[in-house]
């Protein structure tokens, strides 16, 4: 849509493009449009009543529909890093010019208003072999562009065209990628969990070498041993990325696909005399997740659901054997009185982590409804009636304990009774 003019004026030269013109000619959904705009200037977008918003290059909101309005620019390398760039902006950049500085092929067509596509790098071709090519050598120019290119394999599930395999190698070696900033690295690592394949984000960054430079706690877990009879996929993080696909195919949210990610990190700290046995690695995990968080500065609530799941997962695949004091204790540890609908996060992850294993996708899997029924049961307890009836004060913990001890058990000799 072309808006109206306030004065009279050539039509306006404007063009969808990027990932509302790929997302079209995938079938996909679309939400917004991104326009670019030739021949232009801003004094004359201002005139025809668009609101200037860009801070770096002239970006501009349509009067009526809002949508963005970018007028073509070039763009300079100046430094290293996502930020390190000059921008031209200015009537004689042609949209061939504009399109040229964008990072894939399948993100550089554009559709002028009468439903024509422009593709002057052949994206349509990539997007039907399900490529992920870049368009031109200055795609080196931005690290952020190698996180793209993995997302972009974890949305789509495209292949990384080995010329451009070999660009994003060479940013890793040449130090390129240690220019992204945390929250950067965090915002695209993000998206990436949410997309259908999760794993293919991660797997691209190994691939390329850049996710031991990101996040090396998770690179460490590949090559990893594992006891076959618990873990067929033997490999520690072939396991996690199957852990985090089962996550994203039950349409967890990105909390509990964070600490699923994140939680075998103590794994790769076990001592080599006692693999493939990983006795004790829950305690050893904290740390390296604490670590990771800080440094990409995770979100508390994601850290904080990662945490408890890192050091209490294995007691929740154990939660049949356990005593009525310990699943209790299991309750506090986790903060589950107070926070119940966290725990209940917690037991999707351990979830995943258990159909996250080769020939156990379709496990059953009762300690999920198990805990759940027992946290019920512990929730239920009148704790105002518990205190009116106890004479000294002192022993209120105690008495309280006690008394969800009983709900806990009653609760558990239902599950187990027959019939």
């Amino acid at each position: 849509m072309n808006p109206t003019p306030k004065t009279r004026h050539a039509p306006l030269q404007a063009y969808i493009v990027g990932g509302a013109v790929r997302d079209r000619l995938l079938g996909r959904a679309v939400t917004d449009n991104d326009w670019v705009v030739v021949g232009s200037s801003p004094q004359e977008m201002i005139q025809r009543g668009f609101r200037p918003v860009g801070k770096d290059f002239p970006v501009f909101l349509h009067p009526q529909t809002h949508e963005e309005y970018a007028l073509a620019r070039t763009e300079r390398k100046t430094a290293r890093g996502y930020h390190g760039f000059s921008f031209y902006a200015a009537p004689d950049v042609t949209l061939e010019q504009d399109l040229a500085r964008r990072d894939l092929t399948i993100n550089a067509m554009a559709e002028g208003h009468d439903g024509r596509l422009i593709d002057p790098f052949d994206g349509q071709s990539d997007l039907r072999a399900g490529i992920l090519r870049h368009v031109s050598p200055a795609f080196s120019e931005d690290p952020v562009r190698i996180l793209r290119v993995a997302r972009f394999a974890a949305r789509f599930g495209f292949s990384i065209a080995p010329e451009t395999l070999r660009l994003m190698r060479d940013m890793v070696d040449s130090g390129e990628v240690d220019a992204l900033v945390p929250e950067r690295v965090w915002q695209e690592m993000a998206k990436a969990l949410m997309e259908q394949t999760p794993s293919a984000f991660f797997l691209a960054l190994r691939e390329c070498g850049a996710l031991s430079r990101i996040l090396p706690e998770v690179d460490r877990l590949f090559g990893v041993p594992q006891r076959p009879d618990y873990h067929p996929e033997i490999d520690t993080g072939d396991h996690v990325m199957r852990a985090l696909n089962v996550a994203a195919l039950h349409n967890e949210p990105l909390a509990v696909r964070f600490a699923v990610l994140t939680h075998d990190l103590g794994k790769a700290l076990t001592p080599a005399d006692i693999l493939p046995r990983h006795i004790g690695h829950e305690a050893r995990g904290e740390a390296p997740l604490l670590s990771l968080c800080e440094r990409l500065r995770v979100p508390s609530e994601c850290r904080d659901l990662a945490r408890i799941t890192v050091l209490h997962h294995t007691k929740v695949h154990h939660a049949l054997e356990l005593r009525p004091e310990t699943v209790l204790n299991l309750f506090k540890a986790c903060d589950a009185l107070r926070r119940p609908a966290r725990f209940l996060q917690m037991l999707a992850a351990t979830l995943a982590d258990a159909r996250g294993r080769l020939h156990f996708e379709d496990t059953h899997y009762p300690q999920v409804e198990w805990l759940t029924a027992l946290l019920h049961a512990a929730l239920e307890l009148d704790a105002g009636a518990v205190a009116r009836q106890c004479e000294d004060k002192s022993q209120l913990p105690r008495q309280i304990d006690c008394a969800r001890i009983a709900r806990i058990t009653e609760c558990r000799n239902q599950l187990t009774s027959p019939g």
